[in-house]
């Protein structure tokens, strides 16, 4: 039996193998959430188009080598978006689920806490586009945070992820290879002086480094819980 099928067979085995820190969503929303997947993959797609456009002159500056550096939350939508329809259909990638789940957490939160970070700054953006990017960004979290549902989160899978947000984190802040680096377009200059004397690439960057250590804390802790309660019921 695959993971996927044993996933969809599953009505709440899972949830009680895991802490609440773990399945933080109710259980009605995570069902709602799989009941109605081909939704959910419709709107990350619309969410992907639509951040594709968003970081457009982002892109039309940045060397084409490093484009899939770039869009950082349009690409965790796809990601599970992909992740989602795959599982739809029997086909459960685990790396893709993966990548989806550290994608959506780390932008998921890193979105929210740039916005709060140059709350500021951010005046031009219209109130309900500041406001748009903010929920939207969080409930990335709370779909991740569904994902567990559909995956078992085997290591070789979380070490993909891994490398991934990993070569992310170095080009967009450490070692840019071909130009500057590729993190988010920020409205004050990286330099600027912030909050325990960080500068405001050092505050976003601490960010980011953070969220990614939780995502893979969280990946492999319900890996952990999962084999736990698997071991328990033999």
């Amino acid at each position: 039996m695959t993971a996927s099928t044993r996933m969809a067979d599953r009505k709440g085995g899972d949830r009680e193998s895991l802490p609440a820190y773990l399945a933080p969503v109710p259980q009605t929303v995570e069902d709602l959430g799989l009941r109605f997947a081909w939704l959910v993959v419709a709107i990350n797609l619309a969410g992907t188009a639509f951040g594709f456009w968003y970081y457009g002159p982002q892109l039309a500056r940045t060397a084409v080598v490093m484009w899939p550096w770039v869009p950082d939350s349009p690409l965790a939508t796809l990601f599970v978006a992909l992740a989602i329809a795959c599982w739809k259909v029997g086909r459960e990638q685990p790396w893709l689920t993966a990548l989806a789940f550290f994608g959506n957490i780390v932008l998921g939160l890193w979105t929210p806490y740039t916005l709060l970070v140059f709350a500021d700054s951010y005046t031009y953006l219209p109130t309900l586009m500041y406001h748009f990017l903010f929920w939207s960004h969080l409930a990335m979290v709370v779909q991740a945070m569904v994902l567990y549902r559909i995956s078992d989160f085997p290591i070789w899978a979380v070490a993909v992820a891994s490398l991934w947000y990993w070569s992310n984190l170095i080009v967009d802040y450490f070692v840019p290879v071909v130009g500057n680096p590729h993190h988010t377009i920020i409205p004050v200059s990286r330099d600027a002086s912030l909050f325990l004397g960080a500068d405001a690439l050092g505050a976003i960057a601490a960010g980011e480094v953070t969220f990614v250590l939780l995502a893979l804390f969280l990946s492999l802790s319900i890996r952990v819980k999962k084999c736990e309660a698997v071991r328990g019921r033999r």
